[in-house]
């Protein structure tokens, strides 16, 4: 793997957002709505995932669990700190309290969800004032490329 430390921060979030994009085919593949996402400690993958809650039969199973199970496996800790977090797709209430439960350092998403986002969007989950762990954050990043491909996904299933 390519070393990402030794490069600007911008850069850096669009090689793992890349990286989450291909994580995020692989859910399509798979039939699932197409969300990767990868935990990042450094230059190094210490978890990721891609949606699969209808392979399992896991309501819990979004990207972003499935990636924090990973490295959380990985450490043999449930906090997973001095990490990134990146997402192709802003996360829901459930992910993002696992964020901040997590301890996660900072997340980095691309698609905002107008419908669910629970970072900005609709809810204001990771900035809660009265949470006892606080993030940087954050979205946009690679935007139109995460958005169009969950477009074309439920194009073709309506279609």
């Amino acid at each position: 793997m390519d070393r990402t430390d030794d490069i600007d921060p911008q850069a850096r979030d669009l090689y793992w957002m890349r990286h989450a994009m291909l994580l995020a085919h692989r859910a399509e593949a798979a039939g699932e709505v197409p969300v990767g996402a990868v935990v990042v400690r450094g230059d190094r993958v210490v978890g990721e995932g891609w949606n699969r809650p209808i392979g399992t039969h896991d309501p819990s199973a979004h990207a972003e669990i499935v990636a924090l199970r990973a490295a959380a496996a990985a450490d043999q800790n449930y906090r997973v700190l001095d990490t990134t977090l990146y997402v192709t797709l802003e996360p829901c209430v459930m992910c993002a309290g696992a964020i901040v439960h997590a301890r996660v350092s900072r997340l980095v998403f691309g698609a905002y969800d107008p419908k669910a986002g629970a970072v900005s969007s609709v809810y204001d989950v990771i900035a809660a004032p009265r949470l006892n762990h606080r993030l940087l954050w954050r979205g946009g990043v690679l935007e139109d490329e995460c958005a169009q491909l969950l477009r074309t996904f439920f194009r073709s299933r309506r279609g």
